[in-house]
């Protein structure tokens, strides 16, 4: 389907020079003197190989459809991820290259949603949120005020974040997957 190029958004899935990109970042940029333009970062689904692309705002572009599938995670196998159809039971492999750096927010069991074009797996969206704990919390520095300061921890996934003063070694915490930033305690 055409659309104009001012109308991409990251997530979306397009097809350029013969190949599939999967859209990371765009801005448009309105320069001074000439024209605005879309200038775009994109990924090659194939390769994995990442580029820059400028476009005129009135151009169009390729839009791929994608269809949303949910899976259920089960475990990585080296470079791929292998996710259970919860429908038929059936297993997949997913290259771990779709999700990126949110491969260290996954977790057993846990739904996640597939984008596909023509069957073929482009994207992968994790829940917003997941329950993660604090092994490792810097101590309190006497003196900080509770309303805008954070300490540096460590969770459990391996991923450092920033949390309230108050959040010790060894609570579960809510984080958000997007940025792995801090959201609120986790109800027992």
């Amino acid at each position: 389907m055409k659309q104009q190029a001012n109308l991409i958004r990251a997530g979306q899935v397009i097809e350029h020079d013969g190949r599939r990109w999967t859209i990371l970042k765009q801005q448009i940029i309105t320069p001074g003197k000439g024209g605005a333009f879309i200038q775009v970062e994109m990924r090659d689904l194939k390769t994995g190989n990442k580029t820059n692309e400028r476009w005129r705002t009135a151009d169009t572009v390729e839009r791929l459809m994608t269809e949303d599938k949910e899976f259920t995670y089960s475990y990585t196998d080296g470079d791929n991820l292998v996710l259970m159809d919860p429908e038929t039971f059936e297993q997949v492999m997913i290259p771990t290259a779709i999700l990126g750096e949110g491969v260290a927010f996954l977790q057993d069991n846990m739904v996640v949603n597939v984008k596909l074009v023509e069957g073929d797996p482009v994207g992968m969206d994790l829940p917003p949120h997941v329950t993660l704990e604090i092994i490792e919390a810097d101590p309190v520095v006497k003196g900080q005020t509770a309303s805008s300061s954070y300490k540096p921890a460590k969770l459990s996934n391996g991923v450092k974040t920033m949390v309230p003063p108050f959040i010790e070694a060894g609570e579960r915490i809510v984080v958000r997957t997007e940025d792995a930033s801090y959201v609120e305690r986790a109800k027992s």
